[in-house]
């Protein structure tokens, strides 16, 4: 059998003409996403780790959208972490209050997530890129810039083959 769109994504990005489930691998990022509550915490493992240059500043995403305008001090010095450490990395794609929008449509909408690009967000709704054909999932961004790859284990997934003509009142949703 053929590989799925995941499959077919994730063994581009990791160099493999295959992948299997339960397979390690380790898949080379497109884009790694973070935004003004996820980032944060990232920053602070960043920090932790020692590291004192991002992988690459152009193919970080960091979007001011959950507490913007800020509700309070604590939201305020979240989107000031944020930008102090967009500011101090050049962070290329770096969206602050102006300039941003919701995160998931606001990265198509910019050209930076496209078909076939492989995706990591601090979001639980990052996984909606695969509506646009990329793969992307959400995790714990503790790594944020410092590395462009990201290792883990290939999960079981499903294929479904749909075939005939639909009926009338049968559309996409």
């Amino acid at each position: 059998m053929g590989m799925t769109m995941t499959q077919k994504i994730l063994a581009a990005h990791a160099g493999l003409d295959h992948v299997v489930a339960g397979q390690l691998i380790e898949a080379n990022l497109d884009v790694v996403l973070a935004n003004d509550i996820t980032a944060p915490v990232a920053i602070n493992e960043f920090e932790k780790c020692g590291a004192d240059a991002v992988f690459d500043n152009t193919r970080i995403a960091l979007v001011l959208d959950h507490f913007t305008p800020n509700k309070d001090i604590k939201a305020a010095e979240q989107c000031l972490q944020t930008r102090n450490f967009a500011n101090k990395y050049d962070i290329k794609n770096f969206f602050d209050v102006g300039q941003m929008g919701i995160e998931h449509a606001l990265l198509p909408e910019k050209g930076i997530v496209g078909p076939g690009d492989c995706v990591i967000g601090a979001d639980s709704h990052t996984c909606t890129y695969g509506a646009l054909g990329a793969f992307s999932s959400s995790c714990s961004l503790g790594i944020l810039g410092s590395t462009s790859s990201l290792r883990r284990t290939f999960c079981m997934g499903m294929a479904c083959a749909v075939g005939g003509t639909p009926a009338v009142s049968i559309s996409a949703s």
